[in-house]
């Protein structure tokens, strides 16, 4: 049996005894059924994996022992940050799980002019609750031991006002540059990905004056979530650790 990978939110210490939050205790004791001395490996977002064993598994807790603890670094050279315009349904967390097992460090939900989402305070605060459930799981899954960062959600302007030495990009489907020919090395990058109705000329018109790169990605019309996956991979490629 696979060695179950866990995320645990507090600081994990060699030779120490630890309870599992509700969310992992309730994985690894009711959904896996794994009992006492079984292995685990936690993780705490420090980039390190620690072997532990389950000492105990009740109905509403699991203790366990943490044992050695090892720097496990999978992190990419690249620091990418996704800023994502929010999209329907399952789409925004299909984008946010699978950007996470490409490497992206940082990912901020936003709000724009075409955005098809309309949710109040408290659907917006449960929203992000799962958002950051699924870049756990997906951590969880892929073998990152460093959580990216999920931002609050903000409107596009202020995400693009934002000021950092990043290398901006922005996808257009007029745009004469394409990731192939932007000049090397670069080692941060913010990537803007619109909604599904594209971004409006005055949207695009304000991109430009925060010196956003606009970069084409081929030929046809990519879905949304199709575009910031495939924009992702191709950075990693050129940039980080994928190929």
């Amino acid at each position: 049996m696979r060695i179950p990978r866990i995320y645990h939110p507090e600081s994990l210490t060699t030779g120490t005894q630890t309870i599992l939050d509700d969310e992992a205790s309730n994985h690894v004791g009711r959904v896996l059924r794994m009992s006492t001395g079984q292995k685990l490996a936690l993780f705490d977002g420090s980039n390190q994996v620690f072997d532990a064993e389950i000492i105990e598994s009740t109905k509403k807790s699991v203790t366990v022992q943490v044992n050695e603890g090892i720097v496990d670094d999978k992190e990419s050279p690249l620091d990418l940050h996704l800023g994502q315009v929010l999209s329907r349904g399952e789409k925004m967390e299909f984008t946010i799980q699978k950007s996470v097992e490409l490497g992206v460090n940082t990912i901020t939900p936003l709000i724009s002019e075409r955005c098809g989402v309309k949710l109040d305070p408290s659907r917006l605060e449960k929203k992000h609750q799962q958002w950051q459930k699924i870049i756990i799981s997906a951590c969880e899954q892929c073998g990152r031991n460093t959580l990216p960062q999920l931002m609050p959600v903000i409107s596009l302007e202020e995400w693009c006002a934002q000021n950092d030495d990043s290398l901006k990009l922005n996808l257009h489907p007029r745009a004469n540059q394409s990731i192939n020919t932007l000049p090397l090395p670069v080692k941060k990058v913010r990537l803007l990905i619109g909604p599904e109705g594209g971004l409006s000329p005055e949207e695009i018109a304000m991109t430009a004056e925060h010196h956003f790169t606009d970069i084409l990605l081929g030929p046809r019309v990519l879905r949304t979530e199709t575009t910031a996956l495939t924009a992702i991979t191709a950075l990693q490629v050129r940039f980080g650790d994928l190929g």
